[in-house]
């Protein structure tokens, strides 16, 4: 099986992280240092890896814990 065709159990919860601080996806990103394409890849839940360092920026600026913005909820394998 390739890394392409396997689906993970994690929710990327920062549309409501987001919507529950007013902020939008751009001045997150700027605020963070990454890319606007590559926090939108992470909301959309495609992203396959984030650095901690990134991930660290994220909880900085949204004030919150690895757990508010990624959560594991299991099988998910069968949805796509």
């Amino acid at each position: 099986m390739g890394d392409d065709s396997e689906s993970h159990g994690i929710e990327v919860h920062l549309d409501q992280l987001l919507t529950d601080r007013g902020m939008t996806l751009a001045e997150l990103a700027s605020r963070v240092g990454v890319t606007n394409v590559n926090l939108s890849i992470l909301k959309n839940g495609r992203a396959r890896a984030i650095r901690f360092t990134t991930l660290t920026r994220i909880c900085e600026v949204l004030e919150c814990q690895p757990g508010d913005v990624l959560t594991y909820g299991g099988g998910e394998k069968e949805r796509r």
